[in-house]
């Protein structure tokens, strides 16, 4: 997501903000996610002042968008899974989504199938460990392929499961694996995420507007500090010098 968005607007000053004291998400009750996202945005708009936020999780999306919108005076713009694109790519009809517990039960995904992918099949898989495989390649660690295996195995599993020729990444750190899922599938898949979209929205609603200041942007985090500078050579490859503890 955040390179996407970096792509999209490379001037803008970014606050990247990893909420690494509340994961995981996926685990938690909805009436958890949405106080814990929407407090922890409250305090970060009255701190750092943004014109606009983003919630870079599929998760707090699927819950949590409405209520912070109603809070917040200024655009929200969520991440929710891309069963729109998906619906339109497939060819066999068969449309696989891997997420997080708590994502894949949400209404607000039941809404989407019923109106983008009606008439298709539409099997839904939590694989939540694949979070912790994410988080390892990013800082340079060891792929365990055997989880990625285990996820896409689940897939085939399901009915239809082995006509699954369109995969929708339901959480935002399933794109940093693209490729070893892919791979897993043993066959052509096409991987799905919602990034590009949301930084082009994300663009569209700034459209107009002074962003110069790249050069100040920063990332927080609201746990360990010591073990969330370990990304620091990644954000630095998106602009981002400055780590802080929120």
């Amino acid at each position: 997501m955040l390179a996407e968005v970096r792509k999209a607007l490379p001037d803008a000053r970014l606050i990247y903000a990893a909420d690494m004291a509340g994961i995981p998400y996926g685990t938690k009750t909805e009436a958890e996610v949405a106080a814990r996202v929407t407090g922890l945005l409250g305090r970060m708009a009255e701190r750092y002042r943004p014109r606009l936020a983003c919630i870079a999780c599929n998760t707090a999306s699927t819950i949590a968008l409405g209520m912070v919108r109603e809070v917040l005076e200024i655009p929200i713009v969520g991440t929710v899974p891309a069963i729109k694109p998906a619906a339109t790519l497939t060819k066999t009809g068969v449309i696989g989504l891997l997420g997080t517990q708590a994502t894949i039960r949400q209404a607000y995904v039941d809404n989407l199938e019923s109106e983008f992918a009606a008439g298709k099949r539409l099997i839904r898989v939590a694989a939540p460990d694949l979070v912790d495989v994410a988080e390892a390649k990013l800082r340079g660690k060891p792929v365990d392929m055997n989880v990625i295996e285990s996820a896409v195995a689940e897939l085939k599993s399901r009915e239809g499961g082995d006509k699954i020729d369109t995969l929708v990444l339901a959480c935002t750190h399933f794109p940093l694996l693209k490729e070893e899922i892919a791979a897993c599938f043993g066959g052509p898949v096409q991987c799905i995420d919602g990034a590009a979209g949301i930084a082009r929205r994300i663009a569209t609603l700034t459209e107009g507007q002074e962003l110069t200041g790249a050069n100040a942007s920063m990332a927080v985090t609201t746990g360990d500090l010591a073990h969330f500078q370990e990304l620091a050579p990644v954000l630095l490859d998106h602009g981002i010098d400055q780590i802080d503890r929120f």
